[in-house]
């Protein structure tokens, strides 16, 4: 799983905003075929937002599906925000299609 600063969390929040959802998460769950959904969408995209549908299992807990979600392909939950989740995943480094912002090394000297 990708660790991520909250600057880099932000940039791709920014980013997530101009984006469309392209899943819907809908009353069958965490299936599965939605898994291997997820997975194709970050194998093409590393970015990916999907939709909540109000027909979503009352019982299971949107967080909780989000964290299932990444643990199973990978990524990381970047937003959960209303009926949205953002997930990311960097590609190979050859084809890598976001470039995040570099993480700053701190020093112990201050």
């Amino acid at each position: 799983m990708v660790q991520l600063t909250s600057k880099q969390r932000a940039f791709l929040k920014s980013l997530a905003m101009k984006e469309d959802a392209i899943l819907q998460l809908g009353k069958t769950g965490v299936t599965p075929e939605f898994t291997a959904s997820l997975d194709e969408a970050l194998a093409a995209r590393e970015l990916v937002k999907i939709g909540v549908q109000k027909t979503f299992a009352e019982d299971e807990d949107l967080q909780e599906a989000a964290q299932t979600l990444a643990a199973r392909t990978g990524s990381c939950v970047v937003q959960t925000i209303g009926r949205k989740i953002v997930f990311y995943r960097p590609g190979d480094e050859k084809h890598r299609k976001i470039e995040l912002p570099r993480a700053r090394k701190t020093s112990g000297a201050f």
